[in-house]
């Protein structure tokens, strides 16, 4: 059963103590105190249903959670310290909730900031623990994008298998020319030329194998990097409005381009280093072996001390990598928002202040780089001098067993050409620590973007319906934190063809409420209806193909006039972009442009009037002739000429067609067919203009607000 727990510090003698406050999916909210689990005891336990409101009350150092009832005294919950104060407030909006739906909201575990493994702090930006995951099951599944290209890797590494033993060839060769065939009055110049003209054919044998399978090799590894990638932004795509919110541009930039490039190159690395090393490793300590086993026993005596330094190390390295990746994507967060808002920025001199910002982000980002770097210059040149070790007792030894005449002079040569087969392997061995610390620690990062579940998900059978407008609010109840309602209880019905004008002050769920028409988002309880038909019944595709919309800042792509209309319908042809164009009144000043149609216009439609961008975008929205027409703002923040421009064309598209509206001037909505007043608690007036002007209500004091404003900036 899940849990909501809130960790208080105070008992209601105002002494420390150690207790826990309890929201369970059942309704029932109780409370423990005691020095640790085994010893705790239960204070009280009551259901949440008999409680009208939960509330926070910040007192002077401390604060306390009490709950409010309808017919009897209030009672207090627990005391707390002021650092309590915001899970406080939390967990008192989950039991309001719950008492609001009967539904038990309680957040995900990922809100978790302590390890419950290993006790340690949990990172914010990732949901599993750096210390604790276990980084081979992550390879393996890493694994998993080799799969299609798994026939062709597979060939590739049997030929590199037979490289390498052509590559292992000429040190046996050697051995046996030197032993048999350099004694002076036994060999011959031609046994000389055959074992010379043998290796030879080895080397080129392996060069040109080399060199076919890597080219069928590095093809299908690039076509890995490319599916990862691939998957993580369509994931970055498919996801709902709520990934956006959860995490910043900048992180999600370095999880699809940097990260997927950091496992893209590991697979490609790992998959044919570590096969050749290990059989490289595996068939040199063979032949060795059964050359001379006493020698080979010299030649491993680092093996088991490089593999325990090499467990050690990866526990440090892997928290420092993760760190490392934190002030990383940290600095892509800053220069994204910097290069984004560069206007701003620019327009309040905050150039230096910026400046600063990246320079300390920078700044810390090479100081925890340096700290690596040098912890690594630290650990490898002692493990480089144990893989030398070998070298120097093969020497020592070998040499001693020459000269006594236990071995041959081609033995030794044998052993010593060899060496370089054995250590190789270990000194890259050596690297995979440091290697695998970085790689893991992205591919964590990816895993979790692509196992991130969207809220928003369509029937394996969607009813796509013709959509005719009709669009029904049923007791919609949502919240960006699903235990804090923006909306409450909301119904509303909007006929085929009506204007609707959405009216409230700010905060009250205006734009709440278009997103969830978009289906930008799903309501928390209740359900909204296109046609009769649930909108979580209809594919987002289908939905999305008959509605328009138009923001009050709308993105405008880096392209032509033309790129930008025809983006809001595949494959417009070029009648209808001008058809759109002038629709919306923007055919003028696009045919007075340099390239009329074709000119190109800076990211974000910077070079234009903020006239000329909502222009643009209304042309956008109804190129696709949707029957559900979505206005955001879509006049405010304009001169009265420009707006009244606008206003023009568009109350001539949206005749017949069902729109929603809000407006920052109440006066812009005189013509819709029906007003939605909201407040806090959802649609509070309905009616026409006169209708709710004559009424006297929420409406009424916003006209006269607005109004009186107007005459004071008159004046």
């Amino acid at each position: 059963m899940k849990e909501f727990v809130f960790e208080y510090d105070l008992g209601m003698d105002m002494n420390p103590v150690t207790g826990r406050l309890i929201f369970s999916e059942d309704g029932m909210v109780r409370a423990f105190e005691g020095t640790s689990s085994a010893d705790e005891r239960e204070i009280f336990a009551i259901h949440a249903k008999g409680i009208k409101e939960a509330h926070v009350q910040a007192g002077v150092g401390c604060g306390l959670i009490f709950a409010e009832y309808e017919n009897s005294a209030n009672k207090v919950l627990c005391r707390f310290s002021m650092t309590g104060l915001k899970m406080a407030g939390e967990f008192c909006k989950i039991v309001n909730f719950y008492n609001l739906t009967g539904k038990a909201e309680i957040p995900d575990i990922a809100d978790k900031r302590i390890c419950e493994k290993c006790g340690r702090a949990m990172v914010a930006e990732i949901r599993v623990c750096v210390f604790c995951y276990d980084q081979f099951s992550v390879i393996k599944r890493a694994m998993i994008f080799l799969r299609p290209y798994a026939k062709t890797i597979t060939w590739s590494q049997i030929l590199n298998a037979l490289a390498l033993v052509a590559f292992l060839i000429p040190p046996v060769i050697t051995r046996v020319l030197i032993d048999r065939h350099l004694e002076p009055g036994i060999g011959t110049l031609g046994q000389v030329l055959v074992f010379a003209g043998a290796l030879l054919m080895s080397r080129v044998f392996c060069e040109g194998v080399t060199i076919f399978a890597a080219r069928r090799y590095n093809r299908a590894t690039i076509s890995v990097f490319n599916d990862m990638r691939t998957a993580t932004y369509e994931k970055v795509q498919s996801h709902s409005m709520t990934l956006f919110a959860k995490r910043t541009p900048g992180d999600l930039i370095r999880r699809v381009m940097d990260d997927t490039g950091t496992v893209g190159e590991f697979l490609s690395d790992i998959g044919r280093w570590a096969l050749e090393m290990v059989l490289m490793f595996t068939i040199a300590s063979v032949i060795l072996f059964f050359t001379n086993w006493q020698l080979t026993l010299l030649v491993l005596v680092p093996v088991p001390v490089v593999a325990f330094l090499m467990w050690a190390m990866q526990r440090v390295l892997r928290a420092r990598f993760e760190r490392q990746w934190r002030k990383s994507s940290r600095v892509n967060t800053i220069l994204h928002d910097i290069i984004k808002g560069i206007r701003t920025v620019k327009s309040f001199g905050n150039e230096k202040r910026e400046i600063e910002k990246f320079s300390k982000a920078n700044h810390d980002l090479a100081s925890i780089s340096s700290e690596n770097e040098v912890l690594w210059g630290v650990m490898f040149p002692p493990m480089g001098f144990l893989v030398g070790v070998g070298e120097f007792l093969i020497l020592l030894v070998g040499g001693w067993m020459v000269l006594n005449g236990t071995i041959s002079l081609g033995v030794m040569v044998q052993f010593t050409m060899f060496l370089w087969a054995i250590y190789e392997p270990l000194r890259w061995l050596v690297n995979v620590p440091r290697w695998l610390a970085n790689t893991t620690t992205s591919m964590v990062k990816v895993f979790e973007l692509l196992d991130d579940e969207s809220e928003i998900t369509t029937d394996a059978a969607p009813q796509n319906v013709p959509i005719k407008g009709e669009v029904a609010y049923k007791n919609v109840y949502f919240g960006y934190k699903s235990y804090e309602p923006v909306l409450k209880g909301v119904s509303l019905e909007i006929q085929p063809g009506e204007m609707i004008g959405l009216v409230g002050k700010s905060g009250v769920g205006k734009s709440t409420l278009i997103n969830l028409a978009m289906r930008l988002y799903d309501p928390n309880n209740g359900k909204i209806t296109i046609n009769e038909t649930d909108l979580r019944s209809i594919s987002t595709d289908h939905l999305h193909e008959n509605m328009g919309v138009v923001f009050q800042d709308s993105f405008l792509f880096a392209g032509s006039f033309y790129e930008n209309i025809a983006y809001g319908k595949g494959g417009a042809s070029y009648e209808e972009v001008i058809a759109a164009a002038k629709a919306a009144n923007a055919h003028d000043f696009i045919t007075q442009s340099p390239d009329g149609y074709n000119t190109l216009i800076g990211e974000g439609g910077q070079t234009l009037s903020g006239g000329e961008r909502q222009r643009l975008s209304i042309a956008r929205a109804i190129i696709k002739n949707p029957d559900i027409l979505i206005l955001d703002e879509a006049t405010s923040s304009l001169d009265v000429e420009t707006e009244a421009s606008i206003q023009e064309s568009l109350s001539r598209i949206t005749k017949g067609r069902t729109t929603i509206a809000i407006a920052h001037r109440l006066s812009t909505l005189k013509n819709a067919d029906r007003l939605v007043v909201l407040d806090k608690n959802g649609v509070a007036e309905v009616g026409t203009h006169g209708e709710l002007l004559r009424k006297k209500g929420i409406y009424y004091d916003l006209v006269m607000a607005q109004r009186q404003s107007s005459r004071k900036e008159g004046a």
